[in-house]
């Protein structure tokens, strides 16, 4: 007699916990994509820009080879770009960052 009455508590246990683990699948597909990790510089500017925050601001290691750091400038200055909206005192800034990391210093004084 306990074993119909056992069998159908388990078929109604085996089908709900089917039903909760397909509702959490749906739930984990359409939830929002959230990205792990920043795509570029979060934060504010140091005085005198070091390699650390010049490798910061364009995305890239600070002792990343010439073609990285060529193509991590061009990435940041399309997005930054004074022409399409963006931030003359921006764009200085990253053109900064591209000058500490290949090697070049601005000798002349800088307006910004």
């Amino acid at each position: 007699m306990e074993s119909p009455l056992v069998a159908g508590i388990s078929v109604a246990a085996a089908a709900l916990g089917g039903r909760y683990l397909i509702h959490a699948w749906h739930a984990f597909k359409v939830r929002p994509t959230v990205p792990r990790m920043r795509r570029f510089y979060p934060g504010g500017f140091e005085r005198e820009m070091t390699r650390r925050e010049a490798a910061l601001i364009l995305g890239v290691r600070e002792h990343a080879v010439m073609e990285k750091i060529k193509e991590a400038h061009r990435r940041v200055m399309v997005a930054n770009h004074p022409d399409s909206g963006g931030s003359h005192y921006l764009a200085s800034k990253i053109n900064e960052a591209k000058d500490v990391l290949t090697g070049k210093t601005r000798n002349s004084g800088s307006a910004f």
